[in-house]
């Protein structure tokens, strides 16, 4: 009888997991993910810090481990670990230790990141493995994520590489938004715990400094991004903030899988947030939406039969706001209606303000986060905006072609992915993509998804080709999947080395010791 093959123990680590927390599409990641990968057969746990007033609140949460020690420097401070199971078999556990996670925010307010940002994430990923043997799961593969995590593979590599419990496990790291590093000053490296070489362009060091994101790359089993194009990209120095070379020297064990979407959440057919549910062979619920949208944000009822464009973003100049700003006069010329939702850069929020006070008509602009109107500004505008300087993946792309809301980027990372240009000789394609960073690119595909829009049969031929596409997690939980297996079959030829060269070593210490044995002609 063959024997059943146990299911694969995956631990995921995250500094924020929708819908316990959240400020980015990291949550919406970690939200969805796991549970793909569980359907897939894997036994799959999360852990991420408890932040109190998010997290505090949930009524069926049971503590799992009272005290336990974590170092952090010379000290052992103890937390107190939490957990539920979901109903997709997806274990979480929440490590508590209030003084560093009882926070008004995740990792910083509006004045700056916290100061303590470093003690907080050493002890969140010595916590980490600090809590596998006292809840008794001993993970294959450790799966962290961004900078928050980014000493968990380089313990895993440093601290527990010889450790009995961690010997044969792998670590894979996914690098989300590499512009965001945690750098911080050299002084601090003892609270790492980790060897004092360490601390060398070898390992963590970055311009005389601490970077945890690149003691992840160079500690990980395997590197992962969240879409393949941008894997590419940061190799660049365009793109790759300063670790390009760090990355190019690290190429073979890096890859990009695209980011998947939570077609349960973002689907027009079943969505409760908008006036009318509709789906790609009846489009009708489209046009009542698109009214419902205009009566939301108190634009006129008669922009309904011109072009009603959205985008929903964090307001920074990566997200392509210096290009909207350097067309937004002519584009509302154009007599079409433009809405913005999203909080950022305190100079786009003035911009986009004295633009929608001026336009009032035609413009509407909501300075916040609203998951409900964001759902209506999918289901109700005709184009979505995402002129992104860079974009690691993107995720309102992906919604919008499941929306019927046409989708006009840049050819940067995830959005080249994702967005075919369409072609009207061939009537294949789900959008409008432009290459250079510049405002007079960026019109031009405006006015190419303009003419087109006055095309009702091309139109919805496009609206049509997107909401085709198929970006479910299932697809990438696969490919991680893979990729895990290919981590343990790195660690595993990895260890194969270090006995090799462990019996080298020990065979060449025995000939310094026993000169006799070279033989008798030896001088």
């Amino acid at each position: 009888m063959v024997k059943k093959k146990a299911p694969l123990r995956v631990l995921m680590t995250f500094s924020e997991v929708a819908p316990y927390a959240k400020t980015g599409g990291l949550a919406d990641v970690a939200g969805a993910l796991p549970s793909a990968l569980s359907e897939l057969g894997c036994d799959v746990r999360i852990v991420m810090p408890f932040y109190n007033r998010f997290i505090e609140k949930i009524a069926d949460k049971k503590l799992a481990v009272e005290n336990l020690s974590v170092p952090l420097g010379s000290q052992a401070l103890a937390a107190d670990i939490y957990h539920i199971r979901l109903d997709d078999g997806v274990v979480v556990y929440w490590i508590q230790r209030d003084e560093f996670f009882d926070r008004s925010h995740l990792y910083g307010t509006s004045k700056g990141d916290y100061f303590d940002n470093f003690q907080r994430f050493t002890y969140f990923a010595r916590a980490v493995l600090a809590m596998c043997p006292e809840v008794e799961f001993k993970p294959n593969v450790v799966h962290a994520h961004d900078w928050q995590s980014g000493l968990v593979p380089a313990y895993l590599k440093h601290l527990y590489g010889t450790n009995e419990y961690w010997a044969e496990t792998a670590s894979v790291f996914t690098i989300h938004n590499i512009a965001y590093q945690g750098q911080f000053a050299p002084e601090l490296f003892p609270l790492t715990g980790l060897p004092a070489n360490f601390l060398s362009l070898d390992g963590m060091e970055f311009w005389g400094g601490i970077n945890f994101l690149k003691a992840a790359i160079v500690c990980a089993d395997v590197i992962t991004t969240v879409s393949p194009r941008y894997s590419e990209e940061i190799q660049t120095k365009d793109y790759g903030q300063g670790l390009e070379g760090v990355l190019q020297g690290n190429r073979s064990r890096l890859f990009g899988i695209l980011n998947g979407a939570d077609y349960n959440e973002w689907n027009p057919e079943t969505d409760p947030y908008i006036a009318a549910n509709y789906s790609r062979h009846n489009l009708d619920g489209k046009r009542i939406c698109k009214l419902d949208l205009l009566r939301e944000v108190q634009l006129p009822e008669r922009l309904v039969d011109r072009p009603l464009l959205g985008a929903i973003s964090r307001l920074a100049e990566q997200k392509g706001f210096d290009l909207l700003a350097a067309v937004l006069d002519k584009l509302v010329d154009q007599d079409i209606g433009l809405v913005i939702l999203g909080i950022g850069d305190d100079k786009y929020q003035r911009m986009l303000t004295d633009v929608a006070d001026r336009y009032s008509k035609k413009v509407s602009v909501r300075l916040e986060f609203n998951e409900r109107l964001a759902h209506k500004i999918e289901a109700g505008a005709d184009m979505f905006l995402m002129p992104s300087r860079y974009e690691p993946c993107g995720l309102n792309q992906i919604y919008s072609l499941r929306y019927g809301t046409v989708p006009i980027v840049r050819a940067t990372g995830g959005l080249y992915d994702t967005i075919k240009p369409f072609s009207p000789e061939r009537g294949e394609g789900v959008g409008f993509r432009f290459s250079k960073y510049e405002a007079d690119s960026f019109w031009r595909a405006l006015m190419d998804a303009f003419a087109l829009f006055k095309q009702p049969e091309t139109w919805r031929q496009i609206i049509q080709n997107g909401m085709a596409m198929d970006f479910s997690w299932k697809t990438s939980a696969v490919e991680y999947l893979e990729l895990y297996e290919k981590a343990l079959a790195e660690k595993q030829r990895a260890a194969e080395r270090g006995q090799k060269t462990g019996a080298a070593e020990e065979k060449g210490i025995s000939r310094v010791r026993n000169p006799k044995s070279e033989g008798p002609n030896r001088s």
